[in-house]
C-alpha cells in the first residue's frame, strides 16, 4: 500500500496540481478534499463498528481497498487527459482513509500485549518509510517518460498488496458489546484527552503542509521535481522517526514526547516562516513527518497506560478516524487560503505553539 501510495503521489504532483491552470486546480482539489471528508462522517459511528465484528472484516476491507484502488488506477491511466481523472482520484483517496483507518484497527489484533503494539508499530512506520522511499525513486522516473507509467506502477502495488491482506488473520477487531463505563471513563482521562488532542494537531500540521507545498511547488522551477523530492524526504523522516522515538521512549516520559514534538515543529516552522524558500518547505516536510510519527508512538503508550480496560482496535479506530478528519480539514484550509510559503509556514509555526502551550498550562 505504501509503495502504491508513493507512485500515485508523484503521478497526481503532474497530473492534478502542474499539469492545469492554478484556479482549476485548486477547485478541483477543494472538491476532491470536500468529498473525502464525508465518508468520515459515518465510517466511524455506522460502518467501523459493522465491520469491525465481522470475522475477517477488517482484512477483507484491506483486500478490498487495494483491489479497488487498482482498478481505479487503471481507469485513471485510460482517462489521465479527461474531466474524469478527478473522480476517481476523489474515489482513491477516499479508499486509501478507509484503509488508514482499518489498519488501526488490524494492528492491535495481531500483537501479544501492549509492548508488542508499540514496536509493531514502529517496525511498520520504518517500513513504510523504506518502501515509500524505494517506490518514489522508480515512479519519478517513470513519470518522465509518461505519467501513465507511474500510475501502472501504483495499480500494481495495490494489486499485491490485496493479495498480500488475505493472509491476515481472521479476527474481530472491536468488542461485540458496546464501550463500557468504564472504557469510557478511562479514555476521557484528561491524559487521553490532551494527548489526543495533541496528535490531532500534529496531524492537521502533516495535512496542511502537503497541500500547501503541493500548489506552492507549482509555481516553482521544476515543480514536479521538487515535490517527488518532498515525497523522498517524507519517507525517510518517518523511518528514521520510528528508528529513534523507541530510544527517546525509554529515556523521556511519553508526555513530553508529544510536547516536544510540537515544540519541534513550532520552531522550525517558525524558522522556515521567517527564511522562506524551497530548501526550508523540504525541511519542514521531513521535521512535521517525523515529529507526526515520533507522537504517534507515544500517544499510543499514553492510551495504553492509562486505559488499560479500554478495547485498543475499537479506541484506535476512533481516534484514527478524527485524525484522519484533521489531515483533511487542514488540507482544505491550505488549499482555501492559498498563503504564500512563508505565511503558511508561520501558520503551522503558531498552531503548533499554541498546541504545545495549552499542553504544558494543562499539566
Amino acid at each position: 500500500m505504501v509503495a502504491g501510495e508513493a507512485a500515485l503521489a508523484v503521478s497526481l504532483a503532474d497530473s492534478l496540481f502542474l499539469s492545469i491552470s492554478p484556479d482549476a486546480a485548486r477547485s478541483q482539489v477543494l472538491l476532491f478534499l470536500a468529498i473525502s471528508l464525508a465518508p468520515f462522517a459515518v465510517l466511524a459511528p455506522l460502518i467501523g463498528p459493522f465491520i469491525d465484528r465481522l470475522p475477517g472484516g477488517r482484512r477483507l476491507t484491506v483486500s478490498g481497498v487495494g483491489a479497488l484502488r487498482a482498478l481505479i488506477l487503471l481507469g485513471m491511466m485510460r482517462y489521465l487527459d479527461s474531466l474524469a481523472l478527478f473522480p476517481l482520484a476523489f474515489a482513491s483517496l477516499v479508499l486509501a482513509k478507509v484503509y488508514v483507518v482499518s489498519r488501526s484497527a488490524i494492528v492491535p489484533t495481531v500483537v501479544d500485549g501492549d509492548e508488542e503494539l508499540v514496536s509493531a508499530n514502529g517496525k511498520l512506520g520504518r517500513l513504510g518509510g523504506v518502501v515509500g522511499f524505494l517506490a518514489g525513486g522508480p515512479a519519478a522516473l517513470l513519470q518522465l517518460i509518461d505519467s501513465r507509467w507511474s500510475l501502472g506502477l501504483s495499480a500494481l502495488c495495490f494489486a499485491l498488496a490485496a493479495t498480500a491482506a488475505l493472509a491476515l488473520p481472521k479476527k474481530v477487531a472491536a468488542a461485540a458489546q458496546p464501550a463500557s463505563n468504564e472504557e469510557l471513563r478511562e479514555l476521557h482521562q484528561p491524559e487521553v484527552r490532551w494527548a489526543a488532542f495533541s496528535m490531532l494537531v500534529l496531524r492537521a500540521s502533516v495535512g496542511f503542509v502537503f497541500f500547501h507545498l503541493a500548489f506552492w511547488f507549482r509555481d516553482q522551477k521544476a515543480g514536479t521535481a521538487w515535490f517527488g523530492l518532498a515525497v523522498a524526504v517524507l519517507s525517510i523522516s518517518i523511518f528514521l522517526a520510528n528508528s529513534i522515538g523507541p530510544l527517546l521512549r525509554r529515556r523521556m516520559s511519553e508526555r513530553t514526547i508529544l510536547d516536544a514534538s510540537l515544540v519541534v515543529v513550532s520552531v522550525t516552522a517558525l524558522i522556515a516562516g521567517f527564511f522562506g524558500g524551497v530548501t526550508w518547505g523540504i525541511v519542514i516536510v521531513g521535521v512535521v513527518n517525523a515529529m507526526a510519527a515520533t507522537g504517534k508512538l507515544a500517544f499510543e503508550s499514553i492510551v495504553q497506560v492509562s486505559a488499560p480496560d479500554a478495547n485498543r482496535a475499537r479506541a484506535f479506530t476512533r481516534f484514527e478516524t478524527r485524525n484522519q478528519l484533521a489531515w483533511v480539514a487542514a488540507g482544505l484550509l491550505a488549499v482555501i487560503i492559498s498563503p504564500s510559503d512563508q505565511v503558511g509556514f508561520m501558520l503551522v509555526g503558531m498552531a503548533t505553539g499554541l498546541a504545545a502551550a495549552y499542553y504544558l498550562y494543562s499539566s
